[in-house]
């Protein structure tokens, strides 16, 4: 898949589209999902053109992943999750449920979360 610099993420970074910023640094850039999930629904995402978790780990600098999951860090400590429990999820591809085409993750928490997949 080709990245699309005209996402909706793409147009956050650029800040041509408002989002109720959490955090950010000079790695990534964390704001509310505007369909939370969850009591607590933060998307993360990296400052760079990377469509999914495969493509950043191939192309991204080793300062870049190392910054990207600091920040990760920081969310979830900025909202106590470490102490109840969190989820952090990153969908990739058709099959992965992935719906915008740059690389993100999902941070969930606030309440119990239940089983990823449940059993059949």
């Amino acid at each position: 898949m080709k990245y699309d610099k005209n996402n909706i993420f793409a147009r956050i970074l650029r800040k041509e589209v408002p989002a109720k910023v959490v955090y950010e640094d000079n790695y990534a850039l964390a704001f509310h999902d505007i369909n939370p999930k969850a009591p607590i629904h933060i998307l993360i995402i990296p400052k760079g053109e990377y469509v999914s978790f495969y493509d950043f780990s191939e192309k991204a600098s080793p300062e870049l992943m190392v910054g990207f999951t600091k920040a990760i860090h920081a969310v979830i400590k900025s909202f106590d999750l470490q102490k109840s429990g969190f989820r952090i999820l990153s969908n990739e591809g058709s099959n992965g449920g992935q719906e915008v085409p740059h690389y993100h993750m999902h941070i969930f928490g606030g309440r119990p979360l239940g089983r990823m997949i449940p059993q059949e």
